[in-house]
C-alpha cells in the first residue's frame, strides 16, 4: 500500500523520492509528506506556500478523501474506496514481491560441535531463521549456512573429555583431569555409546582422535535436532576441517599481497592497517594455524562463491574479531564492506524471579531444548524476537503464564481467536469480494484496517534495519487496537456486520502472515 501511494504521488507531481510519514495524531490523516520542505530551497518559497500549491494537484488523485496543508506538511487521508481495494488485494491476491537481484549468504549459530546448544545460541538462531523468512518473503535470495568448527583444540579436548569420562565412570579408573575439559552428563552419555561401539579399549590416549570424531558427529546430530525443534534448518553445512586443504594456497596468496610477516618464529597478519587494535598471529611458533586462520580460510571460501552480500550473526563476545576478519578480506583482494556482522547480546532467563535452573546434562548451562520443552518453541521465538538483538535480554518465563496484555503472545493469539469466534457466530459466511467498504463511515474501523494494511512496510523496514523486534511491536499494537474496537462496538447483528468482519479478516490475515514469518503458529481458538 505504501509503495502504491508513493508511486501515484510521484507520478502526479513529477517528483522523485517523496517520503511519507505516519502522523502520531490520527486526526491529521493516514500519511503526511514533508516534500514542501525539500522543495523550499529550490523554489525559494516557504514550505507553506509550496504545500498549498501542490495540495490541489494531489486532491485530484482519487485514492485520497482529504488533502490538508498544516504548517508546510501535506496531510493525506485515504478514501474508504482505496482502503477497500487494498483489503481485497490482501485477501484475494497472494503477495509476490518483486525478486531482488541481491544474493545473500547468511551464516549463523555455528556453535562448536562439542556440546548441546545452550540458551545463548538460541537467540542468534531464532533471529537468523526469522530474518531469512522475512527476507525471502520480500524477494531477497538468501541462503543459510552453518560453519562447523570441527578442527583444532576444542575437538581434541572433546575426545580427551570422553576418554577421561570413560575411564572414570565406565572403567572405574582413577583419573586426573586437566584444567580445561568438557563437563556434563552428556560427555558420560557419549562415552557409553563409544563403549558400545568400540569396546573398552577405546579409552586410551592414542584413540583420542577417534573419540573426537565420534563425539563431534554425535553432537552435530544433537545440534541439528535442537534446531529442528525450533523449526530451523540450513541450506549448507561447511566443515572447517575440510576447508583446511586450502590453507597453503591462501597463505601464499597473503604472502603475495604483502599481508603477512614473520616475527618471533610466528606468522602475523597485518590487520592493524585496516583498523584492528594490533596485528594478529595466524601461525604459531609450532607451525600450527591459529583459530583466526580457520576463519580466514572460511571467509575466503565464502567470498569466492560470489554472493552480493554476506551476513554473519555472532555472539557479542566475538566483537574483537570483526576488524581482523575484514582486514584479511581486504588483504585477499575482496571488498570487506560486503560482510555485515550482527552481534547477539547475552540472555538471562528467570523463573519466578529466580535464575532458570541449569542443566546437569550440559554442565551448568541452560539447555535450549529444556526451555523449548518448558514453554514451547513459539513462546521462545517471540520472546527472543521482541527485543533488539544488540541489547541484553532478561526475561521471566512466568510472565508467559499471564492471560492478559502483559503477555504479548497470548494477547495477539487471543485477538486472532476472537476474530475466528466472530466468524463462526456470524449470521452467514460472507463472500468478502462482494462486501464493499466504500460507504463505511466508522473512522475507528477504517483506522484499524489501515493499521492492518501496514504489514508490508513494517516487514521491509524490519528487514533493512535488521530490527525484527519492530514486527513484534507492530503486532502488539495491532492486537491492542483490535481489542479496543471489539470492546467498544457491537459487531454481530448490526448494519455493518459484513464490513466489520471483512476488516477483521484482513487483521487476521496480518497476524497469520506475520507469525508465519516469525516462525510461530497462530492460534484460531483459545
Amino acid at each position: 500500500m505504501y509503495q502504491t501511494i508513493k508511486t501515484q504521488l510521484e507520478a502526479k507531481l513529477d517528483l522523485q523520492d517523496i517520503s511519507l510519514e505516519t502522523p502520531k495524531n490520527k486526526d491529521f490523516g493516514h500519511y503526511a509528506t514533508p516534500i514542501a520542505f525539500t522543495l523550499a530551497k529550490t523554489y525559494k518559497k516557504s514550505p507553506q506556500n509550496i504545500a498549498s500549491d501542490l495540495a490541489p494537484k494531489i486532491q485530484e488523485i482519487d485514492i485520497f478523501e482529504k488533502v490538508e496543508v498544516i504548517g508546510g506538511y501535506i496531510n493525506l487521508t485515504l478514501s474508504s474506496h482505496f482502503l477497500d481495494s487494498m483489503a481485497n488485494h490482501t485477501l484475494f491476491h497472494k503477495a509476490t514481491p518483486a525478486k531482488k537481484e541481491q544474493s545473500i549468504l547468511l551464516e549463523y549459530v555455528s556453535a562448536n560441535p562439542t556440546g548441546p546448544l545452550h540458551i545463548g545460541h538460541a537467540r542468534g538462531a531464532i533471529f537468523g531463521d526469522s530474518l531469512v523468512k522475512v527476507g525471502n518473503y520480500l524477494g531477497y535470495n538468501i541462503k543459510t549456512e552453518y560453519y562447523i568448527n570441527d578442527a583444532g583444540a576444542q575437538i581434541q579436548m572433546l575426545g580427551l573429555s570422553i576418554m577421561l569420562a570413560g575411564q572414570e565412570y565406565l572403567l572405574n579408573q582413577s583419573v586426573e583431569y586437566p584444567e580445561n575439559y568438557y563437563k556434563g552428563e552428556y560427555i558420560i552419555d557419549i562415552a557409553k555409546l563409544a563403549l558400545e561401539k568400540f569396546g573398552k579399549e577405546i579409552f586410551t590416549q592414542e584413540n583420542i582422535p577417534i573419540l573426537s570424531i565420534f563425539g563431534k558427529d554425535l553432537m552435530l546430530e544433537e545440534i541439528k535436532s535442537n534446531l529442528s525443534e525450533l523449526g530451523i534448518n540450513f541450506d549448507f553445512f561447511v566443515s572447517e576441517k575440510e576447508l583446511y586443504s586450502q590453507w597453503k594456497d591462501i597463505l601464499e596468496k597473503l604472502k603475495t599481497h604483502n599481508a603477512i610477516y614473520e616475527k618471533d618464529q610466528k606468522i602475523w597478519l597485518k590487520s592493524e592497517i585496516f583498523g584492528d587494535e594490533k596485528d594478529r598471529v595466524i601461525v604459531r611458533d609450532n607451525n600450527e594455524p591459529t583459530y583466526l586462520a580457520g576463519d580466514i580460510i572460511y571467509h575466503h571460501d565464502k567470498f569466492i562463491r560470489k554472493y552480493a552480500h554476506y551476513i554473519n550473526i555472532w555472539g557479542a563476545d566475538h566483537h574483537g574479531y570483526i576488524n581482523r576478519i575484514k582486514a584479511s578480506l581486504e588483504h585477499l583482494g575482496f571488498e570487506s564492506n560486503k560482510l555485515e556482522i550482527i552481534l547477539a547480546q547475552m540472555v538471562s532467563l528467570l523463573k519466578g524471579g529466580q535464575p532458570y535452573k541449569m542443566s546437569k546434562r550440559a554442565g551448568n548451562f541452560i539447555l535450549m531444548k529444556d526451555v523449548v520443552a518448558d514453554i514451547g518453541a513459539d513462546a521462545l521465538r517471540f520472546i527472543f524476537l521482541s527485543k533488539k538483538l544488540d541489547t541484553a535480554l532478561e526475561f521471566d518465563l512466568q510472565e508467559l503464564e499471564k492471560q492478559d496484555s502483559s503477555n504479548p503472545i497470548f494477547y495477539i493469539n487471543y485477538a486472532n481467536a476472537r476474530i475466528h469466534t466472530l466468524f463462526k457466530k456470524a449470521q452467514k459466511e460472507y463472500d468478502y469480494s462482494k462486501v464493499t467498504l466504500k460507504n463505511l463511515k466508522n473512522k475507528d474501523a477504517l483506522d484499524l484496517l489501515f493499521l492492518a494494511l501496514q504489514l508490508q512496510k513494517i516487514l521491509q523496514n524490519a528487514f533493512e534495519e535488521r530490527a525484527l523486534h519492530k514486527i513484534c511491536e507492530y503486532l502488539k499494537n495491532l492486537a491492542g487496537v483490535f481489542h479496543s474496537f471489539y470492546n467498544q462496538y457491537k459487531i454481530l447483528d448490526t448494519t455493518n456486520e459484513a464490513e466489520f468482519l471483512k476488516i477483521f479478516a484482513v487483521v487476521s490475515n496480518t497476524f497469520t502472515l506475520a507469525f508465519h514469518l516469525l516462525g510461530i503458529q497462530i492460534k484460531t481458538e483459545m
